[in-house]
């Protein structure tokens, strides 16, 4: 919604005094815009690295639990990417993004290998989902400065061969996954 002129000049007339009550009110009523001022203000963006291992913790607690099915870890992997993304909203920090969930994926082929195997029913939709994800920081990367790309060469070329080599190889070959990156 924009605010009309009319009210934009009667709100920069107020005191002061009122205009801070109402924006304490207002920023109060936004979780991701507390947490991002909580963030830049009173941590000063230094805390970005600590976020990301508490982030990894998560993922590496997650991965290490015995999932029955791909639907159980595919859950648990959406909820992480989510934690992923809010790291993303408050910190700005899209090397960390790249860098969470290509550790993400490793770490659940790594830790669940035998449940990403074979694609079958079961695995299906968490095949799909894998072979998005990997899709989506390929495309990510690309947008990042070439020279960051050493940073990640090891870590995407072996998430490459398990998409390549598991249950999402039919998904990788459809969205046309490079083998070998970059």
């Amino acid at each position: 919604m924009t605010i009309p002129e009319e009210l934009k000049k009667a709100i920069v007339q107020m005191p002061q005094k009122e205009k801070d009550k109402l924006l304490l009110r207002l920023i109060g009523k936004d979780d991701n815009l507390v947490q991002r001022l909580e963030f830049e203000l009173i941590e000063m963006g230094d805390t970005v690295q600590s976020r990301r291992d508490d982030i990894k913790r998560r993922i590496l607690k997650s991965a290490q639990m015995t999932h029955n099915t791909p639907g159980w870890m595919m859950m648990d992997m959406r909820n992480l990417s989510g934690d992923i993304s809010q790291h993303l909203k408050i910190t700005k920090d899209k090397y960390g993004e790249i860098e969470l969930t290509i550790y993400l994926l490793l770490t659940f082929f790594e830790q669940q290998s035998s449940l990403l195997l074979i694609h079958n029913s079961k695995s299906d939709s968490c095949a799909e989902y894998i072979a998005k994800r990997t899709d989506s920081v390929l495309k990510k990367l690309a947008k990042f400065n070439p020279d960051y790309y050493v940073d990640f060469e090891k870590d995407m070329q072996q998430l490459l061969n398990y998409v390549h080599s598991h249950c999402p190889r039919n998904y990788a070959r459809q969205l046309d996954i490079p083998k070998n990156w970059p």
